[in-house]
Order: structure tokens, then C-alpha cells, then sequence
């Protein structure tokens, strides 16, 4: 009888623990991408990415006023010369995607791209 008064008591005090809260669970921090671009250019042609994964896409302006735009992720950033700017995002497809600059930064512009693969 003792042995099952125990076992009763130990099952009562630990229950509260054996249950998690929903609401504790603190969503993935945003993982931050720094890309600088120039005059032609974004410095890493190409960025991989993980679906469901929430990003903060820095974009940094080197010398002219640029931008970012990657149509297929909903993402556009615009930032001024010698400036910052970022854009949050998460991306819910997989594939690989090219952004272009949005900004016209001179005779290079056409040709100024950036990768964005995503992966599962």
C-alpha cells in the first residue's frame, strides 16, 4: 500500500512538467545576410537560403544608390549611396531565384545580379 501511495504521490508532483506550453516556445530567430553592392555588382553572387527559415537581408551601398528586388520571394530593398538598408522575410518555396538591381546604378546596371537558392 505504501509503495503505491509513492508511486501516486511521485506521478502528482511531476505531471505539471510532463506538459509544454505552446506559448514558451520562442519563434527561430532571424537569420542576418549581409550582401554590399557596387558598381556592378552584389559581393556574393549567390546566397543559400533554408525554407521556413526567417531572414533579415542586409543590402549596403558602396558608392551609387542601388537596390534589390527578387520578385519570386517578395523581397525589394532600396538604399541610398554609402547607406543600409534590410528587408525580413522568410521564404516559403524552395528553387533558385535571381534578383536584379531595382536601382539604375549606371552601364552595368542590366547585368548586376544575385542567386538565391533555397533549400528544404
Amino acid at each position: 500500500m505504501l509503495k503505491v501511495l509513492c508511486i501516486s504521490l511521485l506521478l502528482v508532483l511531476a505531471a505539471p512538467g510532463l506538459f509544454i506550453q505552446a506559448e514558451n516556445v520562442a519563434p527561430p530567430s532571424p537569420r542576418r545576410v549581409e550582401i554590399t553592392a557596387h558598381r556592378w555588382a552584389f559581393d556574393s553572387g549567390a546566397v543559400t537560403l533554408k525554407k521556413g527559415e526567417p531572414v533579415i537581408l542586409v543590402l549596403k551601398s558602396l558608392d551609387v544608390p542601388h537596390g534589390l528586388r527578387i520578385r519570386e520571394l517578395g523581397v525589394e530593398i532600396k538604399v541610398p549611396k554609402g547607406g543600409t538598408a534590410e528587408a525580413r522575410f522568410t521564404p516559403e518555396k524552395t528553387g533558385d531565384f535571381i534578383g536584379h538591381c531595382s536601382v539604375f546604378c549606371g552601364a552595368g546596371h542590366g547585368t548586376m545580379t544575385l542567386t538565391v537558392h533555397v533549400v528544404g
